[in-house]
């Protein structure tokens, strides 16, 4: 388990998702202010608290090299259900994911 998201609390009400992912942070998805909770597949606090230690640090954050990333690991988790739940395509996706 990453001790990066090991120690992160979840701190989101259920109609505010914010997030403590990686990416809001130390990257520059901070930037981005945090989506509502919109759609029935969006994960619940308690969803991402159990995924969140499971995803894997950054390369950038280990010293490899590249970039901070942009996007909310959350919201990105939340349009790949949304996709999988709804079979559409991903140019179609509801402009709030991108």
């Amino acid at each position: 388990m990453s001790h990066f998201y090991g120690n992160a609390g979840v701190g989101s009400t259920s109609a505010t998702l914010a997030c403590d992912c990686l990416a809001h942070r130390f990257g520059n998805a901070r930037d981005h202010g945090a989506r509502e909770r919109r759609y029935p597949t969006d994960m619940s606090d308690a969803e991402w608290a159990v995924v969140r230690p499971l995803l894997p640090v950054p390369g950038w954050l280990r010293g490899r090299g590249g970039r901070p990333e942009a996007y909310c690991h959350r919201a990105m988790l939340d349009a790949i259900r949304y996709l999988v739940d709804n079979g559409t395509k991903w140019r179609a996706m509801p402009a709030d994911f991108l």
